[in-house]
């Protein structure tokens, strides 16, 4: 890889001069702050999302009115699968920046649609990569996951080996970082993938741990728990994984590949009595053995995101789970 020195990366400065930026998912819940943070200092975005059915329409509406009627902001409904509407796009706004957030997550569910999640996201970030590519759009950051580690040796660094993952969307996952290294070999293009541990926060998705567990304990619903508890997350909260990311995009990276996580895991029988001390209830639980694409833990060294982005996470996961419930008791009532 090809680091780039240090003096040239980013403060958490703002760049001097204001960017064109697309940002796609920008209904979801990463893609909404992302887009919103660019927003309140200056640039101008374009966001894209097709409202893909996994979660609530309503929802993802709800996420984009936080800032849809800015006006450096104009929204586009469009799917990735379509090639030519992905050229089309990035010849007619000319992007200096393209945020690549739109993906199908969800590790469960990936296994039994293998087929769908290669095409969302395999396919669909390299038509958006070679439509960068023809448009002329030079730096191409895009979401990565720390499910690209497995099982690999703990404390998850970047330069582990990461061929054998656990489910097919951390795999998609490993393709597209491969890809777009192809695209920066080939074509110059400049690239930077962020593996994302365990983000969460408020607009979070229905279908991760923190919502569809407050959910549960607060309906006094049953909760199915790994492992007597014992699996470990590396749980970050929006508010920090934002900073990063908001870094590297204007780090302007050759091709990187960042870490960003918290650094400390946190057990799932802690994470559960956090959240029953929110809602005021026990959690009714029935224990389950670990499934096999599940890793007992994920865990990030994020040296390399403290030395060249300025990265440093600092809500605790007490804080956030706090900050998380306060936005769910509004969303939800």
């Amino acid at each position: 890889m090809n680091n780039t020195p240090a003096q040239h990366l980013t403060n958490n400065q703002p760049p001097t001069t204001t960017m064109k930026i697309l940002v796609t998912g920008a209904a979801g819940f990463i893609g909404s702050h992302v887009a919103e943070a660019l927003l309140k200092r200056g640039d101008e975005v374009i966001g894209l999302d097709n409202f893909a059915p996994n979660y609530s329409r309503v929802r993802k509406e709800a996420n984009l009115r936080e800032y849809a009627g800015h006006e450096r902001f104009k929204f586009v409904e469009a799917d990735l699968r379509d090639a030519q509407a992905m050229r089309d796009l990035l010849e007619w706004q000319k992007f200096d920046r393209v945020m690549h957030l739109a993906a199908m997550g969800n590790v469960r569910y990936s296994v039994e649609h293998a087929q769908e999640y290669t095409a969302v996201n395999i396919a669909g970030t390299v038509n958006l990569l070679e439509a960068a590519r023809l448009s002329g759009t030079r730096y191409f950051v895009f979401a990565s996951t720390s499910s690209v580690y497995g099982n690999a040796p703990i404390p998850f660094v970047e330069t582990a080996a990461v061929a054998q993952p656990l489910a097919p969307y951390p795999a998609t996952k490993i393709a597209c970082e491969v890809m777009a290294h192809t695209y920066h070999v080939a074509f110059g293009m400049k690239c930077t993938g962020l593996r994302f541990f365990n983000v969460y926060g408020p607009r979070g998705r229905p279908d991760m741990m923190p919502y569809e567990f407050t959910r549960k304990i607060t309906a006094g619903e049953t909760l199915r728990i790994f492992a007597e508890g014992r699996p470990q997350r590396d749980w970050t909260f929006i508010d920090d994984n934002l900073s990063g990311v908001i870094a590297a995009i204007d780090a302007g990276c050759d091709y990187e590949i960042f870490n960003l996580g918290r650094g400390q895991p946190i057990g799932l029988s802690r994470f559960i009595e956090i959240i029953e001390g929110l809602v005021g209830r026990k959690a009714n639980i029935e224990l389950a053995p670990l499934p096999p694409t599940e890793p007992l833990i994920t865990y990030a060294n994020v040296e390399k995101a403290e030395r060249l982005l300025d990265y440093h996470p600092k809500i605790s996961i007490e804080e956030g789970l706090s900050r998380f419930y306060e936005w769910y008791r509004q969303a939800t009532h």
